[in-house]
């Protein structure tokens, strides 16, 4: 099996301890991915790593050129991805702290390119999106918890928006009516063209704060950040643990 390949999102925008042996700008048929993908060393496995809002996080995430990312791992021949998101929580059990795998996704965005297929030389297929991430890495990542006591949810809806802003207490009122149980802004069309490309692929999201109109709050930034530190160190111990099951 190839190596892992891992997204990293808002907080994850490098891998510590990952021992790295190689940068490299891989050129796409849809331009630059957000930056060079990092191969190295984690935990002696080999991973290929990339940050998908760009080293510094300087692209938002409704300009992220999610087209180019997919395509440069299938282009290193990288066949299961894990991607990381920070996401807001909906439901009562997906408080802030929270580690997920989610099993469906909603998808609200309504202005990114989401498809390899446009026609054309590409031609016109349609892919089967029914259950939108990979079962095999899911249960992976959930054995991988288990082994290392990390306490994790085991489904999950995560409803996708265009962002860059966050979203009104009207709007989560409808996205948990809808079934959402957790929002964020990057999972689509990320899943879908690794669907399209054959990509097994998987989102740990991790709850960094209550969405809008959970809390009697606003939202925080400075607590948001917070957050981010504690999903993104049980996400590294996360990954160390699942590595070894692949």
């Amino acid at each position: 099996m190839s190596r892992l390949g891992i997204i990293g999102g808002s907080g994850l925008a490098k891998l510590e301890n990952l021992k790295i042996t190689k940068r490299e700008m891989v050129q796409t048929p849809f331009g630059e991915p957000s930056g060079p993908l990092v191969t190295g060393m984690l935990g002696g496995h080999q991973v290929t790593f990339l940050s998908r809002h760009g080293y510094g996080h300087t692209i938002p995430p409704h300009k992220i050129n999610y087209r180019a990312n997919i395509w440069a791992f299938k282009e290193l021949e990288i066949s299961n991805i894990v991607a990381a998101a920070a996401v807001g929580g909906i439901r009562q059990d997906m408080a802030p702290g929270k580690l997920s795998v989610p099993d469906q996704i909603i998808d609200y965005t309504y202005r990114r390119e989401g498809s390899y297929f446009d026609g054309g030389d590409s031609g016109v297929e349609h892919i089967d999106f029914t259950y939108p991430y990979s079962n095999r890495l899911r249960q992976l990542l959930i054995s991988a918890a288990a082994n290392a006591d990390i306490d994790i949810a085991d489904t999950g809806v995560y409803g996708v928006t265009e962002g860059p802003r966050l979203e009104t207490a009207a709007e989560i009122n409808k996205f948990e009516r809808d079934g959402c149980t957790m929002v964020g802004m990057t999972a689509m069309p990320e899943a879908a063209l690794a669907r399209e490309l054959a990509i097994d692929y998987v989102t740990c999201a991790f709850v960094v704060n209550w969405a809008a109109g959970r809390s009697e709050t606003i939202i925080d930034m400075k607590e948001i950040e917070k957050y981010i530190q504690i999903g993104t160190k049980q996400l590294r111990e996360l990954l160390i643990a699942t590595l070894p099951l692949l």
